[in-house]
């Protein structure tokens, strides 16, 4: 089997031009993998980019699902890497990475990458896409990744029919893994796969909680077996209740939960129960 093609999707709002500059130059000093960059500009002008980096711009900011959507269509690889802004890979070797294992595996539908502080700390556990964390530093199976620190098989993709576009931001990825998990890939955690990545907290994004709640509603009418709907969502009301003690964000949560049953969450396809059962066996069964 040939070695897959790769393409780089980098999605800016125009505010970070040097951390951009650094997170292009770090998939351009690749070895021994030629990687296609697209950057979309999701309503914003873009700064001075170097010479042969394709680009998209988006009259307005669609969100950061539609805005990867957007770059998927503009880029021609059959693996796909997303990219934070803000991010960098710490390695020149990952792309080459990356190119070997998804030609090793052909059922392999997504990687995601490890997480490291480049001021040394320790890697952030909420980064680690599995139930029980335990070290960061562990490879293994696991039902969603990491939305700007991943890699997609093109095809797998395709099959999981994209990004949800109307989420906007948050769960997105995990909508779309869920479906590539349906179509019959895998997905896997690899902590081998770096990407640095500045310590932050994602409440840092204006209606982070009312947009998780109503997404989190929504991954729910779209993906699971309505059997499934009740105690997956009781579940996550229950623990929100449990950490949270800003009554100003419960508020706010709570509002996207109503809105995620009021709203059209778009078309629903559920997963079969034996998608359900393969998600039990790796240790992250869909009710929570």
């Amino acid at each position: 089997m040939s070695a897959p093609t790769l393409s780089c999707v980098l999605l800016t709002m125009g505010t970070r031009p040097a951390e951009l500059r650094r997170a292009i130059t770090s998939v351009l000093e690749q070895d021994d993998a030629d990687v296609e960059v697209v950057v979309v500009s999701n309503g914003a002008d873009l700064p001075e980019l170097p010479e042969g980096i394709k680009t998209v711009l988006l009259p307005e900011n669609v969100g950061i699902p539609a805005g990867r959507n957007h770059g998927v269509r503009a880029c021609e690889g059959d693996v796909v890497l997303f990219l934070d802004d803000d991010g960098w890979y710490r390695s020149p070797d990952l792309a080459r990475h990356v190119r070997e294992r998804f030609a090793a595996d052909p059922a392999l539908g997504a990687l995601s990458f490890r997480i490291a502080d480049p001021d040394g700390g320790p890697d952030q556990r909420r980064h680690v896409p599995r139930l029980r964390v335990g070290d960061p530093r562990r490879s293994s199976v696991v039902t969603t990744f990491l939305g700007g620190a991943c890699a997609i098989r093109r095809s797998a993709f395709e099959a999981g029919g994209g990004l949800p576009g109307e989420f906007f931001y948050a769960h997105e990825e995990t909508d779309l893994a869920w479906r590539i998990m349906d179509a019959g890939f895998s997905i896997e955690y690899d902590a081998e796969a770096v990407m640095y990545h500045p310590a932050v907290v994602p409440t840092r994004h204006e209606n982070f909680y009312r947009l998780n709640a109503r997404n989190r509603v929504w991954l729910a009418r779209r993906n699971l077996p309505w059997m499934l709907v009740v105690p997956y969502l009781g579940t996550w009301v229950a623990l929100t209740l449990l950490r949270e003690r800003d009554r100003t964000a419960l508020r706010s949560w709570f509002v996207g939960f109503r809105e995620g049953w009021r709203e059209d969450p778009g078309a629903r396809s559920p997963i079969s129960w034996r998608t359900a059962w393969r998600m039990t066996r790796v240790g992250r069964p869909p009710i929570i």
